[in-house]
């Protein structure tokens, strides 16, 4: 925290201060913790309070990215109202949050949840900054540790034979950690599975059929992004897409799979 920007009630946080994702001391519910490289600033609930971050040491409350000029010298605020705490963006470039959604300059700001939420600025040389925040909930105390817990598997779907390898050639650019991948086109898609099994009866349209029954029961199941209503036109890859990281993240396929069109070949 600068001299020149005070805050009541705030305590700053020094550069060695660790991770907020590690959790942050009992505070007053919706306490927020603010971090970067630089240090930071804890600052308790107040109807107005604004906090600003950014790479002009004297003109923020958090320093980021001081030695970046692509970060703005006020990138962003983090502002109290109606009970919550917002974040909004002031600088020339996106803010990037963890769940991928970019907050670009002008737009409505978004709330902060409790817990833990980290945001990025994308800098200079392809950097990107980190700013950490945490806000307090009703028990605002550090993660207990859970050391010899037994790990939570994640929920794998189960799929049919076919609706794998399916959906394994599919998807097979991502198994494969291609750069910026899309999924197989249907004709593709066809003509493989028909290489690799010529008396099964495929066709583009069976194909079809069988990914979207795959999305729908996953749809039914509570997995968002799936239909087309929810993404909206042009749809273009992007339910498949959706599908395939979805199957990836519960490590329903993992790219060892792969394997099975080489056995199969």
């Amino acid at each position: 925290m600068t001299e020149t920007l005070v805050t009541p009630g705030a305590r700053p946080l020094t550069a060695t201060h660790e991770s907020l994702a590690l959790g942050v001391p009992r505070s007053k519910v919706r306490t927020i913790f603010a971090l970067a490289l630089t240090g930071g600033i804890a600052v308790p609930p107040r109807r107005g309070r604004e906090i600003y971050f950014g790479r002009n040491r004297t003109d923020v409350h958090v320093c980021l990215g001081e030695d970046d000029p692509k970060v703005s010298r006020r990138h962003g605020t983090l502002t109290h109202r109606d009970d919550q705490w917002w974040v909004g963006n002031l600088g020339k470039l996106p803010i990037r949050l963890a769940d991928q959604r970019l907050l670009f300059p002008g737009e409505e700001e978004i709330p902060l949840l409790e817990g833990y939420t980290p945001i990025f600025l994308r800098g200079s040389r392809k950097r990107e900054h980190l700013l950490e925040l945490y806000v307090t909930g009703p028990d605002g105390a550090k993660p207990i540790p859970k050391h010899e817990d037994h790990t939570q598997p994640p929920r794998t779907w189960r799929l049919q034979a076919n609706e794998r390898l399916a959906l394994i050639v599919l998807g097979q650019r991502y198994l494969s950690h291609e750069p910026y991948p899309q999924p197989l086109a249907w004709r593709q898609t066809y003509e493989q599975l028909a290489e690799l099994q010529p008396t099964e009866g495929w066709t583009p349209r069976k194909v079809e059929h069988l990914v979207a029954s795959v999305r729908d029961r996953l749809s039914r199941a509570g997995v968002s992004g799936l239909l087309r209503e929810e993404v909206g036109e042009p749809v273009g890859n992007s339910l498949n897409h959706n599908l395939i990281q979805e199957l990836m993240f519960s490590t329903t396929l993992v790219p060892r799979d792969l394997a099975l069109l080489e056995d199969l070949d």
